[in-house]
C-alpha cells in the first residue's frame, strides 16, 4: 500500500500524519471543513480559545455521524423488509 506524509493544519497546529495515497484527499478535504467549522463557530458565538470551538465541532460531527448511522440502519431494515416481502412473493409464484 502507498503511504503518504501529509500535514494538516487545525485550529492553527500542524499534524504531521502518515496515510494512505487513497485516504489523502479525504483527510485535506476534512480538515478543510474542520478550519471551515471553526472560524463558523469563532464567528455566530462566544467561542473563548479555539478548544472550544474544537469541542463544539467535535460535538456537531459526531452528532451528524449518529444520525447519517440511524438513517443507515433504517434503510437497511426497509431494505431488508422488501426483501423478505419480494421472496414471500415469488415462493407463492412457485407453487
Amino acid at each position: 500500500m502507498d503511504f503518504r506524509r501529509i500535514t494538516i493544519n487545525i485550529a492553527g497546529r500542524n499534524y504531521p500524519l502518515n496515510v494512505p495515497a487513497a485516504e489523502e484527499e479525504t483527510l485535506r478535504k476534512v480538515g478543510k471543513q474542520i478550519e471551515t467549522m471553526i472560524k463558523d463557530f469563532e464567528a455566530s458565538f462566544d467561542v473563548r480559545d479555539k478548544q472550544d470551538a474544537l469541542a463544539m465541532c467535535v460535538l456537531k460531527l459526531g452528532t451528524n455521524a449518529e444520525v447519517y448511522s440511524l438513517n443507515n440502519e433504517k434503510n437497511i431494515k426497509n431494505t431488508n423488509e422488501r426483501v423478505t416481502k419480494i421472496n414471500a412473493l415469488l415462493e407463492q409464484l412457485e407453487k
